[in-house]
């Protein structure tokens, strides 16, 4: 299992499968699995049965996860990769875009 580039609150945009070209915010990453769930990406109909929380119950659309290989980490509108690489000063680790070399908060 690699360390992952991405994290929660990053933009980011499905490179392929689906749900190719629509961008989203991840809202939670299941790392062992390296799965992803992203805002308003693979919307999937779930079946539900009423019960205390729902008293109806039926079909539900939420979002479904996605593979973290197909994402890619958008900035300023355009999909960028990431690098790791650890800071001179403060000796710990940043991640830098590929295009503009700058530091990704």
């Amino acid at each position: 299992m690699s360390k992952l580039k991405l994290k929660k609150g990053d933009t980011v945009r499905v490179i392929s499968g689906e749900s190719r070209g629509q961008e989203g915010k991840i809202v939670l990453i299941d790392t062992k699995k390296e799965r992803v769930i992203v805002e308003g990406v693979n919307i999937v109909s779930k079946h539900t049965k009423p019960s205390a929380k729902s008293a109806d119950g039926g079909i539900v659309k939420q979002e479904g996860t996605i593979h973290i290989s197909n994402l890619m980490f958008v900035e300023a509108g355009k999909t960028v990769r990431i690098n790791r690489a650890i800071n001179a000063t403060t000796s710990k680790i940043e991640r830098i875009s590929n295009k503009t070399k700058a530091v990704i908060k």
